[in-house]
């Protein structure tokens, strides 16, 4: 019987990652998006959920806020759509956390690395195959300038389990397995396939909540909240390429709008004409690229 819990649920998430009764699972976790150099043997979190510390709140922070026993402070979120300006609020939340250990007086050798850590279950980056993408200041030839900005993305779609199901040993492999297929599995499936004690506990954590009605009320409010949130984006879309077709250019849903737009723009430069499905699967900076090469073309045809 599949456990019917998804970790992708923002409680879930929270109830994995940041409840102090489970630090082995925060600390596999740490250690395998931050490669274990150095090991992270402690952590604290920040913002514990504890107890019936949730409530039904649509403002409830449920990211994860934690340090580890090397002083850095790190951010753990999930999100499962790709909203708008993605990228920059993380960029701004990861930055945020660096300025705010500084008080006056204060000097800049005392700054702990910044960690923004994103499990997405959308993707982002299309021209790349990886799962696990590690942003940081670096030189266009690799020198890193500093580890103190950190931004991780764990793009959970593009992962595909090997088909003979066998014991998976990569750890981002084993949490992208997890996040993405603990729900529909059993839990004899998951601990075939990720045989690590860690993963026991997850899958308890997951029953937990399948067996606690406070929780699964809670959890149940916020899976709906999570897919209200993506039928209204999905909407939104719709709405502005059946606007963005008809009138080009016009204002109106920007992303929708833009996918009429690209449409129009190729059609004019006598390119070949994606479908919407197509554009659909790129992201908004990347239709805004589009829109910008086929108006540049049709400028020098002119």
């Amino acid at each position: 019987m599949a456990i019917g819990i998804d970790p992708t649920v923002d409680f879930a998430c929270k109830r994995l990652l940041g409840s102090p009764d489970h630090p082995a699972i925060t600390l596999h976790f740490l250690n395998a998006v931050l490669g274990g150099h150095p090991p992270i043997t402690n952590v604290q979190i920040l913002n514990p959920i504890i107890g019936k510390s949730f409530d039904d709140d649509k403002a409830s922070i449920l990211d994860v806020l934690a340090t580890d026993d090397h002083g850095r402070f790190i951010d753990i979120e999930i999100q499962t759509t790709l909203p708008a300006g993605l990228s920059e609020r993380l960029t701004y939340y990861a930055a945020s956390q660096l300025v705010e250990q500084l008080g006056e007086g204060d000097s800049y050798r005392e700054l702990r690395p910044s960690i923004g850590i994103c499990i997405l279950d959308a993707i982002r980056f299309r021209e790349s195959s990886a799962l696990h993408l590690d942003f940081q200041l670096r030189s266009p030839s690799g020198e890193l300038l500093t580890d103190c900005l950190q931004i991780h993305l764990l793009e959970l779609p593009k992962y595909d389990p090997d088909a003979d199901n066998g014991v998976i040993a990569d750890p981002i492999k084993q949490w992208i397995h997890f996040f993405r297929f603990a729900a529909s599995s059993s839990p004899e499936e998951l601990r075939q396939q990720l045989p690590d004690l860690v993963f026991s506990e997850a899958i308890g954590v997951l029953e937990m909540i399948a067996r606690n009605p406070d929780e699964k009320r809670f959890y149940e409010s916020r899976l709906k909240m999570q897919r209200d949130e993506q039928a209204r984006l999905e909407a939104a879309e719709e709405r502005g390429e059946a606007r963005g077709e008809a009138r080009g250019e016009a204002r109106g849903e920007a992303r929708g709008e833009a996918i009429g737009r690209v449409r129009v723009l190729q059609s004019l430069a006598g390119v070949a004409e994606s479908t919407i499905e197509d554009l659909r699967m790129h992201s908004s900076e990347e239709l805004a690229a589009m829109e910008v090469t086929l108006k540049r073309q049709l400028r020098e045809r002119s």
